[in-house]
């Protein structure tokens, strides 16, 4: 696709209203790919910024993950007969300023981590519902492919949304609490 075409298909799904399923899919699926992108780099952020090695392994992982959503991604834009291609998602860029301030606001430590895992926490549940959104819209579409590839990047999302919880609640939230007592 040209870049010209491709601004304008952009500027279709900014401005235009959708009337189809196929359309709607079509724009959030854009959006998605935004997001992997924008929150990979923000997790290799949040890493630098964190304390806890057990935090710094699990949000190395999910940064990894999103690079393997990416590429599920793009084979979905595929399946479907368009050029991958992202469109800026408000609520991640919102998420993104979140985990700027926390970094720049809040001392380096377990108050921190335990801000960057709510934060992190925030994203994944973005995420699940965006993924799980997306894996209804396939089905009704009966785009079988695709709906096997949303569900691995679901049971992904999930899977680290529960490793952040355990973090969370096996020490980093105590030490926190424990920093106020």
């Amino acid at each position: 696709m040209k870049r010209t075409a491709m601004l304008q298909n952009i500027a279709k799904y900014n401005h235009e209203e959708t009337q189809e399923l196929r359309g709607l899919f079509e724009k959030q699926l854009m959006e998605l790919y935004w997001s992997e992108t924008a929150i990979a780099k923000m997790l290799k952020e949040l890493t630098l910024n964190s304390t806890s090695k057990d935090l710094k392994s699990t949000l190395k992982k999910q940064a990894k993950e999103s690079l393997s959503h990416l590429v599920r991604l793009v084979k979905i834009f595929r399946a479907i007969g368009i050029d991958p291609t992202g469109i800026v998602y408000e609520a991640i860029e919102c998420f993104i300023k979140e985990a700027q301030e926390t970094c720049t606001h809040i001392k380096k430590g377990v108050v921190r981590d335990a801000g960057i895992i709510g934060l992190v926490q925030k994203v994944n549940h973005q995420e699940i519902a965006s993924y799980g959104t997306m894996r209804a819209y396939a089905l009704a579409l009966r785009e079988e492919d695709v709906v096997t590839l949303l569900e691995k990047t679901l049971i992904e999302e999930k899977q680290a949304d529960l490793a952040l919880s355990d973090i969370a609640e096996s020490h980093i939230n105590i030490e926190a609490a424990d920093k106020e007592i």
